[in-house]
């Protein structure tokens, strides 16, 4: 078959990258790889489309060459089509280096036995040493890209196969002094030094000469296979973070070294440094993590040599660098900065997070330094006096959090006034108003006070946790601070039980510090104040999580209460579940007269049933065996049951595999947003049997989205019982839209200006600029707002009205659209709904 034409290709290549693993499966998946290697050979493709052949191969080695063998053959061919290139300048000679590198890693055919590797190393290595290698590789305006080709060839060998380059360490150092400061030169002889100095000193040897011996020096060439197999781990070129300092004999510090070798080395590291500036930031960032963590550890090698780099980076205001910069504190600490470095770095971290207009992620990564700077950590055991932080309250003023802030810069500003705290120990510091200390109780209890507003938004509470969790993290030994905590905490679940599933949460992730308190006081606040329907179903799967052997005529008398409330199914689980919790924790006599009340007074057999099984197993059973009793059941239970146990996970109920019967939906709308839902009832559901929409009638009281909870409660072919928690239903502000009816034929301006005149004196105005993605203003208002568009005049106006129920009206003029976005003038007769318009349309560019 002769060679595909370019179109015939374009298909191909299309169709792969839609989806290669499917492709591959194809009939024609086999042959992929041959026809490209035989295509790009062929006369007939032009240059860019055999580029792009050879892109394909630099994506997807794996699927093209999947196994040793594939990937030698394909590296042989790609080096061969190179040889036979002609001489006229070509586009074709570095992807095919590039290509034939790629081969031989991802197809795991690198190797002394590997014929393809014994002809790329040489060349590779005489292309980067500027030899003459014949008329084949071009003209000589080619020749420095080929250079810089063939060292990132050879740093991409060196970082899969950590060793390789150790006897070209000589090579490479006498090229960087003859070609100046070539940034992947530099960066090669750093990866190959690096890599050569952890090898050997886990090997116990030294440099062996390493730094001196030329390319023809070492028996069989310069590539040293066997430091390559001594490099076991796949080392990273930047390392996320420094070795461990306790390596011991397996560490740098393990390195013999000669005077001389200590010499040669102090000489090439300096010589890599002193001409770093000439790099881009980011490549002296990732020389810079090289050399450090080379020479971290290393006997006989101050970190003095970066003291120059230290001094011509403190005013860098690139963030690789000075994360490196940060880095080499990290591994040299005081032996390399002195206190008024490092004062200076602190004051610039400071004054740099606290720059108004830094976009959030900078911002986030400042504060971030900030809280890894090692000064900032007090020191020794917490029952000690620490050591005084550097970071002190004059200085980061400017970085205590606020309410207004986005929530993870609050987050990453509480954790710094959580370090002032920390020493603050309730005293007063000089010249300030208020301490830390007090600061942060206002903090949590504007956080509180927003995360109790009924309906409120749930990011509110969940950032109100967070901080909470965070505080008890870092000042777990400060009962000064738990302990308004803690009653803030308990305040807060008398305000909105309904959080009750995050504060189960919070206890299951703080320590006993905050734990055991908060466990006493929720349990007092549950126990002292029964509810009824919505409230009684949060206060018992509080009670579940609290509930213990003390206070135990409290919590039964709660419990007889709670039970006269308990008319459905899921009520009355949960007030088993609470039971339940009692047996564990050996509650005796009370509990078997509730038990035996509930299995009279219960309508649902499950109920029934699970109150009797509790009381055998109360009245037959000690304790040790009781706990076995109540564990995690390791069977099934049985198919003539009509019980689920309660620890058997719901997620193979959740999918139908088989037919689901008297499936029942049960949805609650969190807070008072909306009118109580019914349940849903449906027949049966089969698997592969189309099933219609559910269309739930809902009646908001007012514009406002929601988060409908969902249960299910439903039986199983075989005759159990299932009650599980469905993902919740979210409600969004879109989902609210209701059309007007439609106006007379010609009356359409007049019915909006009628409309528009309407919503004043009692509604309210807004304008806002919307953005607009490529389609422009006809394409938004097609996607989103169609359906209440009153009058049309595309592409540049459009007049919308949208009725909100239950009896609200949002309106809106986008006029004079221009390229990147369109004025909005906005009215609604109800202000509360101009928050949630005003994040509407901001966000509908975002959506397409």
């Amino acid at each position: 078959m002769g060679p595909f034409s370019r179109e015939t290709w374009a298909q191909r290549l299309g169709t792969f990258r839609a989806s290669p693993s499917a492709f591959m499966a194809g009939p024609e998946g086999e042959d992929l790889g041959r026809d490209l290697l035989s295509d790009l050979r062929s006369e007939k493709l032009s240059e860019p489309m055999k580029v792009a052949l050879l892109a394909l191969s630099l994506e997807y080695p794996a699927q093209l060459w999947p196994d040793a063998p594939a990937a030698e053959a394909a590296a042989t061919s790609l080096l061969d089509t190179l040889v036979l290139l002609p001489p006229r300048p070509s586009a074709l000679r570095r992807p095919l280096l590039l290509a034939a590198t790629t081969a031989l890693v991802a197809g795991g055919a690198l190797s002394p036995a590997s014929g393809a590797s014994g002809r790329l190393l040489p060349l590779l290595l005489g292309l980067a040493s500027g030899r003459d290698l014949g008329r084949s590789f071009g003209p000589a305006s080619e020749q420095r890209p080929l250079q810089a080709t063939a060292w990132e060839c050879l740093r991409e060998l060196e970082s899969c196969r950590p060793g390789l380059l150790g006897g070209c360490l000589g090579l490479l150092r006498a090229l960087l002094g003859r070609e100046g400061p070539a940034q992947p030169l530099s960066l090669l002889l750093a990866l190959a030094l690096r890599n050569a100095l952890v090898i050997q000193a886990r090997a116990g040897a030294g440099l062996q000469g390493l730094l001196t011996a030329g390319d023809s020096s070492m028996e069989g060439g310069p590539w040293n296979w066997t430091l390559a197999e001594e490099g076991e781990v796949h080392l990273q070129p930047q390392a996320p973070s420094w070795p461990a300092a306790e390596e011991g004999e397996c560490g740098l510090a393990a390195l013999e070294l000669s005077p001389e070798e200590a010499r040669e080395l102090r000489a090439t590291v300096a010589q890599l440094l002193d001409s770093s500036y000439l790099l881009t930031p980011v490549a002296q960032a990732q020389l810079l993590w090289l050399l450090g963590w080379a020479l971290r550890g290393l006997r006989g090698q101050p970190p003095v040599l970066f003291k120059p780099q230290l001094v011509r980076l403190l005013g860098t205001a690139q963030l690789t660098l000075l994360h490196a910069m940060l880095a080499l504190k990290a591994a040299f600490g005081e032996a390399l900065f002195t206190a008024q470095d490092e004062a200076l770095l602190l004051r610039r971290l400071t004054l740099a997070a606290q720059h108004p207009a830094l976009p959030l992620p900078i911002h986030l990564f400042y504060l971030h330094c900030l809280l890894n700077f090692p000064e900032n950590w007090p020191l020794g055991p917490t029952d000690e006096e620490a050591a005084p932080l550097l970071l002190g309250s004059q200085l980061c003023r400017g970085l205590l959090p606020s309410l207004l802030h986005e929530p993870m810069a609050l987050l990453a500003r509480l954790h710094l006034l959580c370090l002032l705290c920390v020493e603050d120990e309730e005293k007063e510091e000089k010249g300030q108003d208020r301490s830390p200390r007090h600061y942060l109780e206002e903090l949590l209890a504007g956080l509180r006070q927003r995360a109790a507003l009924d309906g409120g938004p749930r990011a509110l509470a969940t950032l109100c946790f967070q901080a909470s969790y965070l505080v008890a993290h870092c000042l777990a030994g400060q009962p000064v601070v738990l302990t308004p905590l803690t009653q803030g905490l308990a305040q807060l679940y008398r305000t909105r039980p309904a959080l009750a599933p995050h504060f189960v949460d919070l206890l299951d992730q703080v320590g006993p510090e905050l734990q055991e308190p908060l466990r006493v006081a929720l349990r007092q606040e549950v126990v002292s104040r029964p509810g009824r329907e919505e409230a009684l179903r949060w206060h018992l799967q509080m009670l579940a999580r609290v509930a213990d052997g003390d206070a135990q005529s409290a919590t039964l008398s709660f419990l007889r209460a709670a039970a006269t409330h308990c008319t459905d199914w899921g009520l009355q689980q949960a007030l088993l579940r609470v039971c339940r919790a009692l047996l564990r924790a050996g509650v005796g006599g009370g509990l078997a007269d509730l038990l035996q009340a509930l299995a009279r007074q219960l309508e649902d057999p499950d109920g029934q049933d699970h109150a009797r099984l509790y009381y055998i197993l109360l009245a037959h059973l000690a304790g040790p065996k009781l706990g076995v009793a109540l564990g995690p059941s390791l069977a099934a239970p049985a198919l003539a049951s009509s019980l689920v146990a309660e620890n058997q996970g719901f997620a193979a109920a959740l999918m139908v595999l088989e037919p689901v019967y008297s499936l029942e939906l049960r949805f609650r709308v969190e807070g008072q947003v909306y009118a109580p839902l019914g349940a849903v009832h449906v027949p049966c559901l089969c698997p592969g049997r189309p099933t219609r929409p559910l269309l739930l009638p809902l009646q908001p009281r007012r514009p406002a989205p929601a988060r409908l909870t969902v249960r299910a409660l439903y039986t199983t072919p075989s005759g159990l019982t299932c009650h599980t928690h469905l993902p919740p239903l979210l409600v969004t502000f879109a989902d609210l839209f209701l059309p007007f009816p439609r106006p007379p034929e010609g009356a359409q301006l007049d019915f909006f200006e009628e409309l528009w005149g309407s919503c004043l004196p009692k509604g309210t105005e807004s304008r806002l600029w919307c953005p607009l993605g490529p389609g422009g203003l006809e394409a938004l208002v097609s996607h989103h707002l169609e359906p209440f568009v009153v009058v049309a005049q595309p592409p540049v106006s459009y007049l919308i009205a949208i009725r909100l129920p239950p009896d609200s009206r949002l309106l809106l003029r986008l006029e004079a659209a221009q390229s990147d976005g369109v004025p909005v003038a906005l009215r609604t007769d109800n202000w509360a709904v101009l928050p949630l318009a005003g994040d509407y349309l901001r966000g509908l560019s975002a959506d397409g």
